[in-house]
C-alpha cells in the first residue's frame, strides 16, 4: 500500500487508510483469536480489508487514469477503491454487537436486519453504478482515484444514495443510543467499558458529520479541517481496543502479553545479531570474514533467545498478564517453604490456601494416599 501511496502523491489518503485500518486489524486479530464465534473480531478483519485494499485500488487508478501510466487491470482498481465507505459502515454495526457479539430476541434484532437489509441495497446500488461508469467512455476519475460518478452521484443513484445514508445515519444513532442505555443499568468494569465505546463511538460519529459536511467545503481551511477529521475514525477501534486490553475482555491477557514478549525478544534479538555483525566485520582492527561474523552472531543470538525471552516474558505478565504472575509468585512461594515443613496436616493446609488464592474454586477438597 505504502510504495503505490507515494508514487500516486496520496499520502494523506494512505495515512488516513493507516490509522483507520491499523486498530481494526489488531483489535479483530485479538478477539477473533480468543473468539471466532464472535462477530466483532471478524467484522474489525472486514473492515481493516476493506480500507487498505480500497486504498490500494484507489492509488493504483489514480496512476492509471490521471498520471498517464499504461497500467492493466485499472478498472479493477475504480472498482475495490469503492469498498472505503462499505467498510467503515460496518464500525457502527460493531457498536450494536459490542461486547458479545450477541442480541437478545427483540427490537435491536430486527434493527439489525433492517441495517442489513439497507446496507444490502446500497452495495447492489453502488456496483450497478460503478459498472455502467466503467461501461462509459471516457471513465471519469476524481482527485483522489475515485469514480467520479460514483464519488459525486446523479440521477438515479443519487435518489437511492441519498435516503438509504439516511436511514443508515438513523440506525447508527439508534446503535449508539443502545449502549449509553446499557451503560446506564451497567456497573463496574462493564460500565468503564461502555464509557470507552460511547467515547470513541461519538467521537467517530462527530468526525463522520465533519468529513462528510467540510470535506466537499470550496472554503481551503474548512476543507483542510473535514480531511483531518478522518482521523477521528480511529476512535472507534481504539476506544474498544482499551475497553478490551484495560478491562480484559474476553480474556485475552495471555495473546496480549505472549504478543508483546516474543516482539520485544525478537526486536533485541535482531539488534544483538545486527550489532554482533557490524562490530565483527566494520569495527575490529582484524575484521573477520562475512561468513564467519554471520555464524558467530547467529549462535549468540541463539543462546540468548531463552533466557531473554524467559525474562522479558516476566516483566511482560507483570504488568499485562497479572493473574498467571501472580499465580507464579505464589506456586514459588509454597515451593520456597514446602522445602521446609515436616508436618502433614500443615502442608495440607498451606496447599489448599494456595489453591483458593490462586485458582479461588468454590470448594477444596485434598486426598492423600496413604503406602504400606
Amino acid at each position: 500500500m505504502i510504495p503505490l501511496t507515494l508514487m500516486a502523491h496520496q499520502l494523506f489518503n494512505g495515512l488516513v487508510a493507516l490509522v483507520i485500518g491499523v486498530p481494526c486489524a489488531v483489535v479483530g486479530v485479538l478477539v477473533a483469536r480468543r473468539q471466532p464465534g464472535n462477530p466483532i473480531g471478524w467484522l474489525f478483519l472486514v473492515i481493516a480489508a476493506c480500507v487498505s485494499v480500497g486504498t490500494v485500488g484507489s492509488d493504483y487508478a489514480f496512476l492509471a487514469y490521471r498520471r498517464g501510466h499504461h497500467l492493466p487491470l485499472g478498472p479493477v482498481g475504480l472498482a475495490l477503491g469503492q469498498l472505503w465507505g462499505p467498510g467503515l459502515l460496518l464500525l457502527f454495526v460493531v457498536i450494536l454487537l459490542f461486547p458479545d457479539g450477541r442480541l437478545p430476541p427483540g427490537f435491536w434484532r430486527r434493527a439489525l436486519w433492517v441495517y442489513c437489509a439497507i446496507y444490502a441495497v446500497l452495495l447492489v446500488a453502488t456496483a450497478v453504478a460503478t459498472a455502467a461508469a466503467l461501461a462509459a467512455h471516457p471513465i471519469r476519475v476524481d482527485s483522489s482515484g475515485g469514480l467520479s460518478a460514483v464519488n459525486s452521484p446523479a440521477g438515479w443513484f443519487k435518489d437511492v444514495q441519498g435516503p438509504a445514508s439516511i436511514m443508515l445515519i438513523v440506525l447508527s444513532l439508534s446503535f449508539i443510543g443502545r449502549q449509553v442505555l446499557s451503560w446506564r443499568r451497567s456497573s463496574s468494569d462493564r460500565r468503564q467499558q461502555l464509557k470507552w465505546l460511547a467515547s470513541g463511538g461519538a467521537v467517530t460519529l462527530a468526525c463522520a458529520g465533519l468529513s462528510g459536511a467540510l470535506g466537499s467545503s470550496g472554503i481551503t481551511l474548512l476543507h483542510v479541517v473535514g480531511g483531518f477529521a478522518w482521523f477521528g475514525w480511529a476512535a472507534l477501534p481504539v476506544g474498544i481496543g482499551v475497553a478490551i486490553l484495560k478491562y480484559r475482555l474476553y480474556e485475552i491477557d495471555r495473546i496480549v502479553s505472549r504478543t508483546l514478549a516474543y516482539a520485544i525478544v525478537t526486536g533485541l534479538l535482531v539488534g544483538v545479531y545486527a550489532g554482533l555483525v557490524l562490530l565483527a566485520t566494520r569495527a575490529l582492527p582484524v575484521s573477520l570474514s562475512t561468513p564467519v561474523a554471520v555464524a558467530c552472531a547467529t549462535l549468540v543470538a541463539a543462546a540468548l533467545f531463552n533466557p531473554l525471552r524467559r525474562r522479558v516474558q516476566q516483566v511482560v505478565d507483570r504488568r499485562f498478564n497479572r493473574a498467571r504472575y501472580d499465580a507464579d509468585k505464589t506456586v514459588a512461594a509454597f515451593a520456597a517453604r514446602l522445602q521446609d515443613a515436616v508436618n502433614l496436616d500443615a502442608v495440607q493446609d498451606d496447599l489448599a490456601g494456595v489453591v483458593r488464592k490462586a485458582l479461588e474454586p468454590a470448594q477444596v477438597s485434598v486426598w492423600i494416599s496413604q503406602c504400606g
